[in-house]
């Protein structure tokens, strides 16, 4: 396999590197930011914008990058390396690609050009108290009024939900609370009558909210995709959002590594570097390792993110899902115990670091759910 990268992906990766890391790089500006309204700098959106990055899934045609899953990739790693908050997870990996591959012509045509200048932000209501993460598990449900439709339900944990201009929100059209039909995509206006907002900030200084629906009246052209039909889609976003997740969990791997690496270089026991120590050299080896591991996982993770036959990826997804988080917990844990004391205080990153890889480990599933999905399909190698 080639995992060289064009000189335009190496170009795009430089770029989003000097925008994410100068502007991160002091803890205290990153407290800043977080303690924002949104939750995150509007004026960085702004370069996002301006770089292109926003339109990164989308079509030419579209007034998009173009750009795939490769592309996602680097820009992931390096929100990774620099613990970035803006919601690019929310806005362009998870509705964007439901818009890009479920929306109507109208509905791109209408939707894309303001995500791409930073002026649409969007967020997911997927997620449900009672779900756990099964997918398919949706108890809000949308019951025909009219030509339209009235929304009743409650939506958890919605990534950047509070600040988001519009949600794209899974409701129940027909069918039982688990059955993978009968699941329907509307997009809603974040501050329509009956929606409620409840924000929080999450463990690793993002944020979250909690959004209420109480008979939110919406029209059937709301509907992204077929009415009732977008369990496979729902799916195939929730892989290509772990894919993407993957990589920030790989950039964010990498920086603790390195950052571990220079802490045993410089702190000093005994008068010599405690890096001099060789147990402690073999353990730096061994997250060294892991890292590794996970890269190539990263790597085959955004290879078979636009696979569409769908048993195949999601066995792969689920296999670079289990391998990436028991790498990211093995180096969050070893950077912590090298480190000492420093290594969970607020003023050093080391311990941001594995607030966020512990958030990515469990996000989309942890390694339990992902060991069952792997086994429900054959396995990853029957898969592959």
């Amino acid at each position: 396999m080639n995992f060289e990268l064009t000189d335009e992906q190496r170009l795009l990766r430089d770029s989003v590197d000097r925008l994410i890391g100068p502007a991160y790089d002091d803890l205290a500006h990153r407290r800043r930011i977080a303690a924002e309204p949104p939750g995150y700098s509007r004026e960085l959106w702004a370069k996002y914008a301006e770089l292109g990055l926003l339109a990164l899934p989308f079509s030419e045609e579209e007034g998009g990058f173009g750009g795939g899953p490769v592309e996602t990739m680097l820009v992931m790693e390096a929100i990774g390396r620099g613990l970035a908050l803006e919601p690019y997870l929310a806005t362009v990996v998870l509705c964007g690609n439901l818009i890009r591959l479920g929306a109507s012509a109208a509905q791109r045509e209408a939707l894309v050009p303001a995500i791409a200048d930073g002026s649409l932000t969007l967020a997911f209501a997927h997620l449900e108290r009672q779900a756990r993460y099964d997918l398919f598990d949706v108890g809000t449900y949308a019951r025909r009024q009219g030509s339209g439709f009235v929304l009743e339900g409650e939506k958890s944990v919605v990534l950047y939900g509070d600040s988001a201009t519009k949600l794209i929100v899974t409701a129940r059209t027909e069918g039982s609370r688990r059955d993978p039909q009968g699941i329907t995509l509307f997009l809603v206006d974040a501050d329509a009558p009956g929606v409620s907002r409840r924000g929080f900030a999450t463990q690793d200084g993002q944020r979250g909210a909690a959004i209420s629906f109480g008979s939110v009246a919406v029209t059937e052209s709301a509907a992204i995709g077929t009415v009732g039909g977008a369990g496979p889609l729902i799916e195939q976003v929730a892989d290509i959002a772990i894919a993407a997740i993957a990589a920030e969990a790989v950039g964010a791997a990498a920086a603790l590594h390195a950052l571990t690496l220079d802490y045993l270089k410089t702190r000093k026991q005994f008068g010599v570097p405690i890096g001099s120590f060789q147990v402690l050299q073999h353990r730096a080896v061994d997250m060294f390792t892991a890292l590794e591991q996970a890269r190539s996982m990263e790597y085959y993770a955004a290879m078979m993110a636009a696979e569409t036959d769908a048993p195949a990826r999601r066995s792969a997804i689920s296999a670079a899902k289990v391998q990436i988080n028991k790498s990211a917990r093995f180096i969050g844990q070893q950077a912590v115990q090298l480190h000492g004391g420093i290594g969970v205080t607020m003023e050093y990153r080391a311990g941001h670091y594995f607030k966020r890889l512990t958030m990515i480990e469990q996000a989309f599933g942890d390694t339990p759910y992902h060991l069952r999905r792997l086994d429900a399909g054959g396995g990853w190698l029957d898969a592959a």
